[in-house]
Order: C-alpha cells, then structure tokens, then sequence
C-alpha cells in the first residue's frame, strides 16, 4: 500500500478489518499509536469487535484542521458499530478508533417544530454534527445531542498565518445572526477569547445568546467574540438579524460557532432537538454548508 495514495488507502482499510488483516494494519499506522498498543492487543480487539460485521458504509470525509489529515468514519450495515480513522498528507495513519455506537432512533427522526436558518451567511465547514458519535461528540449527551459546531475552511485549512492569533483564523469575526424570530432569553458578552489551543471550562459557552422561539424551543449560539453581542435581554429578534461575531471563548479551543435547539430554557435539563433547517435536509461532519 503506497502510503501517498490516500484515496487508495482509505478504500483498503474497512476491506482489510473485515479481512483479517490486522497485522497489516497495525504496520501502517503511526509510531506513536503503535506506541499505545501491542500487535496482540490491537488484533485481539478488533477480532472481537468485527465479528458479525459484514459490510462498512463510508461516512463523507473531512478535513481535520491543524495538519490537513483526512478523517474518515465507516458505520456498519447494524448502525451499532462504527470505525474511524485520521490519514495525513503523506499517507500515514495517525489513528484508528473502533467503538459501539448508540443510537436514538425516535429522537434522530423527530424534527424541531420550528425551521431555523442557518445563523450566517457565505460558506462554513461542519466540524461535528450526525446522529452517531464519530461524527458528533455531542451525540452522546441528552442535553446537546444534536448540537453543531461550524468554522470556516479554506483550502482545507482553517486559518492563515499565525495559528495562535485568533484573528488568523476565517471564522473570527465573522457575523452571527438569528436563527429563529424570537425574544432575547440570556446572554454573555464579558468572557476573554482564548489564545487558540488553550479552553476555558470554567465558562463552557463563553459568550453567547439564548433565544426564545415562542413555541418551547431554543436555541443557543455559543463562543462569540467577547464584546460583539448586539442584543440584550428580552430584545425581540428577527430571523437573520445580527446577534454577535463568532470568536473563540468559552470550551473553544479555535474559533468556530456553537449551535443547538432545546426543548427548555435550563440547558443542562433540557433535551436537544434535531434542528429543521429551511431548504437543507440533513447536515453531518464533513458537510459545507451556505448561509
């Protein structure tokens, strides 16, 4: 397997779980993930968890930011298990991920019973979004399960320049607007922007906007950039009105925008809703999406 064949590789490695070939495998990935298992160990596991497995479905591939490595997940024909790897330019893999997967088949199909648009405008990259949890970490949460985060890409690179100023980064500033017409419910507007790589758990959505559908939905546009929040408390918004910028504050770790709907107003009480976007059908990891 040439190892600059990303494309080739990426085909090959469901075909060689499903084979057998783990030793294989196992010499094509990264030293440092070998460093983290023994060949017994790895070919243990993955004799274990691939029985009864017959066929993968590749998910749409992404470009993971800070290096350009190609992200791929595979779900089998179950829907209960699901692979996951990161490829790197030169055709390394840096990883490999096998896990059970849970699944919410009554919440996954029920929409919210508003349509929201989506709260900016030009292109953006779906980092995490999908109805498993490689393609969406939040999914393994009641409280944020169908939650998005969105940055922006350009040439499978999100920023230019120096990586640790926000202000290199495309989504910094950029403007946020209501997803939803509504009444202003709570907001944050004091929380310091991180330095990109360090984040701020004491203050998870940093600043932010919660907004009041009228109609037991809510929604929450979280990590603006301290300071640009236009609205206050108990403002009614318009759909597609300027709320803030997306900047990097809170549980960020580089600038990117935060979005989900819930079914109260107590976020860490409430249920998150699959979102109904107007004119999009479904949104997952990998996706680029136009406001």
């Amino acid at each position: 397997m040439e190892r600059h064949d990303r494309a080739a590789l990426a085909d090959w490695i469901p075909a060689a779980f499903l084979s057998g070939a783990y030793q294989q495998l196992y010499e094509a990935c990264s030293l440092s993930f070998r460093e983290q298992l023994s060949l017994e160990e790895f070919g243990t596991f993955a004799s274990q968890f691939h029985q009864g497995v017959k066929t993968y479905q590749a998910r749409p591939a992404s470009i993971v930011p800070w290096g350009g490595a190609l992200r791929i997940v595979w779900v089998d024909e179950s829907g209960q298990k699901g692979l996951s790897t990161a490829i790197s330019q030169s055709g390394e893999i840096l990883g490999l991920r096998l896990t059970h997967l849970s699944s919410f088949p009554e919440t996954d199909e029920a929409l919210s019973k508003g349509t929201y648009r989506l709260p900016f405008t030009g292109e953006w990259f779906t980092y995490w979004g999908g109805t498993n949890e490689l393609v969406n970490y939040h999914y393994a949460y009641p409280s944020q399960r169908y939650a998005f985060d969105f940055l922006v890409m350009k040439n499978g690179q999100t920023y230019l320049g120096d990586p640790k100023h926000n202000e290199s980064y495309f989504a910094f500033g950029q403007p946020i607007l209501a997803p939803a017409s509504g009444t202003v419910l709570k907001v944050s507007n004091a929380v310091a922007d991180n330095e990109p790589g360090i984040v701020n758990e004491a203050y998870a959505a940093g600043n932010f906007v919660e907004i009041d559908h009228g109609n037991g939905e809510y929604s929450l546009l979280a990590h603006l950039r301290c300071g640009s929040v236009t609205v206050q408390t108990g403002d009614s918004v318009l759909q597609g009105q300027l709320i803030g910028q997306c900047g990097n504050s809170g549980n960020s770790n580089e600038p990117h925008l935060h979005m989900q709907v819930s079914d109260s107003s107590d976020l860490l009480l409430a249920r998150s809703v699959r979102i109904r976007f107007a004119g999009i059908d479904r949104i997952e990891q990998g996706d680029t999406v136009r406001g």
